[in-house]
């Protein structure tokens, strides 16, 4: 993969999915696609950039820590809808504002001349919600492209990217 400077912006933009509001991502990488697929599946690979799993995903359940925040980061259950390796993954976890609703996350994968293109989807319907899962995704996906490209992740700092992109994903569900 190659590497390129990271400057914090906001990305991520709102469409309809079926009927649901998403905020999606997209992260390109001099990559083949099968490399990008182990850098967002991959217990050790992810764990350079937001967090780590343990499980069978085969059992469509896996643990997930979010170690990129705290070391010790409570267990969340992520639920895999859907696996087709090395393309898509649809999964779905318990809601931060309220555990008894869920939100979804879609991951696609395309190759095209040597490049791969992770296009990312988080169901947001709340405008108090977009207006910090929007920045922090960027934050993430832009640590990502930093592990993938042998950038410097200390560099990378939560407080570039949240308030200061903020409005732009208040606005987009308003």
């Amino acid at each position: 993969m190659s590497s390129s400077p990271i400057t914090p912006s906001a990305t991520g933009r709102f469409e309809e999915r079926d009927g649901t509001a998403y905020v999606v991502f997209e992260r390109r990488f001099a990559a083949p696609l099968e490399d990008v697929w182990a850098a967002v599946t991959e217990p050790a690979r992810l764990a350079r950039w937001i967090g780590t799993w343990a499980g069978d995903p085969a059992s469509g359940e896996v643990g997930f820590w979010m170690t990129a925040e705290s070391p010790d980061a409570p267990r969340e259950s992520i639920l895999i809808d859907e696996c087709r390796a090395p393309s898509r993954l649809v999964m779905r976890s318990a809601r931060p504002d309220d555990s008894s609703e869920q939100w979804t996350w879609q991951i696609d994968l395309a190759e095209a001349d040597g490049v791969t293109t992770l296009t990312f989807a988080q169901e947001m319907v709340d405008v108090t919600l977009a207006e910090s899962v929007g920045p922090g995704w960027d934050y993430y996906l832009d640590r990502m492209v930093a592990a993938e490209t042998g950038g410097d992740l200390d560099a990378i700092d939560f407080d570039d990217y949240y308030p200061v992109l903020a409005a732009h994903y208040r606005a987009g569900l308003t």
